[in-house]
């Protein structure tokens, strides 16, 4: 119990210190944002700070913050003090510092950003597999809510086929419309929706923490399915996994590809904390309430430690908040699902436009740059319907890219900070760059398919301890880069 509290506090105390600091580094001020100087009426349109700010949080929070970390937590009770740490000082960060860049760069995307910062070259490579990022992750977040749905609100009906297909459309819809049409007229309201959800299972686990504190320690049956089969022969070390695992509540590089769409709607800088910095940390709440939750229920029934985390989600609202308010709650994680989804899908749309020159203010060019992402989603949903192990490694290549994705941001905001003047400030970004870049590092070094993972690039996978020490290398030659990329002359800093 005391970690759970004790993570919350931390969370909130982390977003009135350790966020103002990250703000008086970045030096907000009144100049016009994107949203006023570049109207368009379709991604450029100004929003109130309270849309925006609950726009950003249902951009952000896919499923990551509750099926990640139901997943998470059979790390063990760590995972409750990772999760706060990694969100004040990595995550929150990563979303604050890239937002603003977005901002002082006419609402860029990501693909932009780094092509300013880190050169060409290298944007060349990433925007390509930022690209196929975006059409893994939509594909994820049509595949879920559509289980979701077909497994927890109508079980005895077979609907995942027609859920996936009104879901697809809706995300076409949802992308080319203007912003303000659907995404900034009912977010909100799921935002709200949401944040009512994830307090009342906050409630719960208080009470249930307080009359069965047992449940939120690792039990025996707990500890035993860890050692057998969890972490059997070393398969679930702490270190890369736990990072690649639980993404959003941690960090999660997707968000970088979300901040310009708020970036575009933003009034004004003084904002941006609260909205990009703030949500995060919301989304760190979030987590923390699932992982407790999903610690308890694998404590009260050892038998759900194997099930899927969807089917783990089921049975924990309806322990915790019963059947009604607990069908809301499931609701409101489709709901988070849908959400992430469709502006992934309008993300792609943005980025490749933007990399191709292809202006977006007429319907038109909207349509003709969505097709080749429709047509990749649609191949990505029909090789990943085929089997649960096809879906796997859909999730697993979203999961560590994503992680990438966070790697490559934290070291691009490092040289806007560097370009800036703020050599010493930029460690803020720099050190969560470098530990980012030796998770991914080890991971990919490390995994392969008889670990129960994608295939690495080398074949058996290397031993863990040559995977960390490489991935170091790895990090201070990135991190070099950086430093020599951060004397350059910066366009606006």
């Amino acid at each position: 119990m005391s970690w759970f509290i004790g993570g919350l506090i931390f969370l909130i105390l982390g977003y009135f210190i350790y966020g103002r600091f990250v703000e008086r580094i970045l030096r907000p001020d009144d100049r016009p944002t994107p949203a006023l100087a570049q109207a368009d009426g379709v991604d450029y349109v100004p929003l109130p700070k309270w849309k925006n700010m609950l726009i950003q949080l249902l951009n952000i929070a896919g499923v990551g913050p509750v099926i990640g970390v139901i997943a998470g937590i059979k790390f063990g009770k760590v995972a409750l003090l990772i999760i706060p740490v990694g969100c004040v000082f990595m995550g929150a960060v990563h979303d604050f510092v890239s937002g603003f860049i977005s901002l002082r760069m006419k609402g860029a995307n990501l693909p932009t950003i780094v092509a300013t910062l880190l050169g060409k070259v290298y944007a060349a490579v990433f925007s390509v597999a930022l690209i196929f990022l975006l059409i893994l992750m939509v594909a994820v977040f049509i595949n879920i809510p559509a289980s979701l749905i077909d497994r927890t609100v109508f079980p005895s009906v077979p609907l995942f086929t027609a859920m996936a297909v009104a879901i697809f459309v809706y995300y076409i819809v949802a992308t080319l419309f203007p912003v303000d049409k659907i995404i900034g007229a009912i977010y909100p309201y799921f935002g709200g929706l949401l944040i009512v959800g994830s307090l009342a299972m906050c409630v719960a686990l208080v009470v249930v923490g307080v009359q069965s504190p047992e449940l939120l320690q690792e039990s025996p049956a707990f500890l035993k399915y860890r050692a057998e089969v969890f972490d059997a022969g070393g398969r679930s070390p702490l270190f890369p996994l736990l990072f690649v695992t639980i993404a959003c509540g941690i960090i999660s590089g997707f968000h970088a590809t979300q901040s310009p769409i708020v970036a575009r709607t933003m009034r004004s800088e003084r904002e941006a904390r609260t909205t990009y910095y703030g949500m995060m940390i919301a989304e760190g709440v979030i987590a923390m309430i699932w992982a407790a939750a999903a610690l308890a229920m694998y404590n009260k029934d050892p038998a759900t430690l194997y099930l899927a985390p969807a089917d783990v989600l089921g049975r924990v609202t309806t322990w915790l908040l019963g059947p009604w308010m607990g069908g809301v709650t499931v609701f409101a994680i489709v709901v988070l699902a849908v959400t992430s989804g469709d502006t992934g899908l309008r993300s792609a749309r943005m980025s490749l436009a933007e990399i191709l020159g292809i202006p977006q203010k007429k319907i038109l060019p909207r349509i003709l740059v969505c097709l080749p992402l429709i047509a990749l989603v649609s191949l990505c949903l029909h090789w990943s319907d085929k089997s649960a192990e096809t879906f796997a490694h859909i999730w697993n290549y979203f999961a560590w890219g994503n992680q990438v994705m966070s790697a490559t941001t934290l070291m691009a905001c490092t040289v806007w900070l560097l370009r800036g003047g703020r050599k010493c400030a930029a460690l803020v970004t720099l050190i969560p760059g470098m530990f980012m870049t030796s998770v991914v590092t080890t991971f990919i070094l490390w995994t392969s398919a008889d670990k129960g993972q994608p295939h690495g690039l080398i074949p058996g996978g290397l031993p863990l301890s040559v995977s960390i020490g490489l991935s170091l290398l790895v990090a201070l030659v990135f991190a070099a880069y950086i430093i020599r990329r951060g004397r350059m002359p910066n366009p606006e800093a």
